[in-house]
């Protein structure tokens, strides 16, 4: 694509040209301004000589017919006022003979035009040019009468105009310029804070954030948006490094018996019964490290939202009936009542197997912690038009208050779940399938045991799920 002319570009933003745009959009508003109001002054100011000049001669002419020469020429007399002092009206009545009757002049001006309309000319008054505009007309008998208007009579006032716009134009030039700087500097502290708050976070820094702003700043949203994100980027900084540190400490212990049971075995050399069996348990060990590798990759990818390609219409009800057909043998073996009870149709667009992994993980830790003769159930039901929960609820030991906010984090094991089996990402994986389904995960007290409420949104239309794999 060919570049444009340098003079075409669309300048880039920046604190000087705001600033220079400020000043050149001040000066444009005062031409708007004063170029009508010159143009509407010029206009009227020749319209009414022009209405004078005209209504003059004829109020004179109709004196002349009706009175005769001697009344005009008084009437001229008293107007003109004599001698001709550079303003005002000029007037000149001459007799057929040439004779001046009366007026301010002397004789007929040299360069006035021969035809009797309104216009403008120079003519030659006391030996100097002058610009005026003139009117002369034939009256009966051969007598002729001369009006004049001097162009210059406002000439003082229109001087008076100009500077006076002239001095607007450098007091708006001024005002324009301290303003432009005013809004340069207040950009460039802007700027210079988001600098430094950057470079604090490059740093290592990663608590700080942009000072808050005053109610109604215009950058208040931006920086309310750009500190959500520095909050986000430190909670996934810190949760990659807690997840690091979770992945080192958990396969360190599978590891570790990895590494014992097969440097057993290559010292003792027991018999061959002892030998399957420590490899049967070299094989567990290697089952959970892959179990864990397996469940942080589907973390991966539900966090990058990929899975968002293969959302369909789901129903839950159905869903919910399938994963309580599965675990209802390990349940009865549990001697623990698994039930469902259904609530019609109540669909909604989402990953169907994200979903039932997702309600598995939920039943499976409720088959952990729910007693003998003890019992589960698993609910779905509309919360509102907008949200449909599904529920898992024990009556095992639950939850404390004080940790339900942690037990979603990866790799986090409560106290009381340390003896069972486990890497502690099962709830982080329904929590994140969840975010997935614009959801959350919420985790109530059941009075006794808990209750694990899978909250997930629903689309205005169903049948449009286009947007949800976007």
């Amino acid at each position: 694509m060919p570049r444009l002319p340098r003079l075409l570009r669309v300048p880039g933003f920046s604190a000087r040209t705001i600033a220079v745009g400020y000043v050149t959009v001040s000066l444009l508003v005062l031409a708007m301004f004063a170029g009508p109001l010159w143009y509407t002054w010029k206009t009227n100011v020749e319209e009414v000589r022009t209405e004078l000049l005209q209504a003059d001669t004829e109020r004179l002419s109709k004196l002349f017919v009706r009175n005769g020469p001697g009344a005009l020429s008084a009437a001229i007399e008293a107007q003109a006022g004599g001698v001709y002092q550079g303003v005002g009206r000029l007037m000149l009545f001459m007799a057929p003979n040439g004779v001046k009757l009366a007026g301010n002049l002397d004789a007929w001006p040299a360069g006035a035009p021969g035809h009797t309309s309104p216009c403008a000319a120079t003519i030659v008054v006391d030996g100097i040019e002058r610009r005026v505009e003139l009117t002369q007309t034939a009256l009966p008998g051969g007598y002729r009468l001369l009006l004049a208007s001097n162009l210059n009579r406002f000439e003082k006032l229109e001087k008076l105009f100009i500077y006076g716009l002239l001095g607007c134009g450098i007091a708006v030039l001024l005002v324009a310029v301290l303003g432009a700087l005013l809004i340069r500097r207040v950009l460039l502290r802007k700027v210079d804070s988001i600098s430094q708050t950057t470079a604090a976070i490059m740093a290592g820094k990663l608590s700080q954030r942009l000072p808050a702003p005053h109610q109604g700043d215009e950058l208040e949203m931006l920086t309310h948006t750009v500190n959500g994100m520095l909050e986000q980027i430190e909670h996934l900084v810190h949760g990659v490094q807690d997840v690091s540190n979770s992945i080192a400490h958990d396969l360190r212990t599978p590891l570790s018996e990895l590494r014992a049971r097969l440097e057993e075995l290559s010292l003792t050399r027991p018999n061959e019964a002892e030998t399957y069996a420590e490899i049967d348990a070299a094989i567990n060990d290697v089952d959970r490290v892959m179990a864990i590798f397996n469940a942080l990759l589907r973390l991966a990818e539900i966090d990058s939202g990929t899975r968002r390609g293969g959302f369909v219409p789901v129903d839950l009800a159905r869903l919910a009936a399938e994963v309580t057909e599965f675990y209802l043998p390990v349940a009865e073996l549990n001697d623990v009542s698994l039930t469902f009870a259904p609530q019609g149709l109540l669909q909604l667009v989402g990953d169907p197997v994200l979903l039932a992994q997702a309600l598995g993980n939920l039943v499976e830790n409720a088959l952990k912690y729910a007693p003998a003769h003890g019992s589960i159930t698993i609910a779905v039901r509309r919360d509102s038009e907008q949200m449909i929960e599904l529920s898992v609820a024990d009556n095992g030991p639950g939850v404390p208050e004080s940790e339900r906010a942690r037990v979603v984090e990866r790799f986090y094991r409560s106290d009381t779940s340390r003896g069972t089996p486990g890497v502690g990402l099962g709830l982080a994986l329904v929590s994140s399938v969840a975010q997935l389904h614009g959801g959350i995960l919420r985790l109530e007290d059941n009075r006794p045991g808990l209750r694990a409420v899978l909250c997930l949104a629903v689309p205005a239309v169903l049948s449009d799920y286009a947007a949800y794999r976007r």
